[in-house]
């Protein structure tokens, strides 16, 4: 009976399939995983800068097993830097709120300045802008802390 009912009550008010970082929500959010990936990035980056790939002076030869250590060091620098801006804009969509706005007036640029990082660094082997990805991601890291201290208070 109980199924029939909830049956006839779908055909009118179908559930709709919904997208999230969580549906509950879980309140369960840290900066920690975009961290991880800007210092990751940065890693890359300096592996990248110091690749040797190629043998001789005359002309490119590559060596295969130092090419695919960069081909990895480039795969690894693209993913973490995915992983940052998805991880960035899961806090700033889903944790940060207006009442934080407060706090920090310049939080909707720092996350644009992230996300933008994050794009920039995939594009490019760019220590500066590596390092500026991970130095904006440890101020997010901060702004975050700092609203958990006043949500603890």
């Amino acid at each position: 009976m109980l199924y029939s009912m909830f049956s006839f009550l779908n055909k009118f008010f179908p559930a709709k399939m919904v997208y999230a970082h969580c549906d509950i929500p879980c309140g369960i959010y840290t900066p920690e995983p975009a961290r991880t990936a800007a210092k990751t990035v940065v890693r890359m980056v300096e592996l990248i800068e110091k690749a040797e790939i190629a043998e001789g002076k005359g002309g490119y030869s590559p060596v295969p097993s130092k090419a695919n250590s960069l081909v990895r060091y480039i795969a690894v620098k693209e993913e973490h830097a995915q992983l940052c801006k998805k991880e960035l804009l899961i806090l700033w969509t889903d944790y940060f709120k207006p009442e934080h706005l407060v706090m920090f007036p310049g939080l909707h640029e720092k996350f644009w300045k992230a996300a933008k990082l994050c794009s920039k660094v995939k594009q490019e082997v760019n220590m500066e802008a590596a390092k500026a990805l991970q130095d904006v991601v440890e101020e997010i890291a901060e702004m975050f802390a700092k609203t958990e201290a006043a949500k603890n208070k």
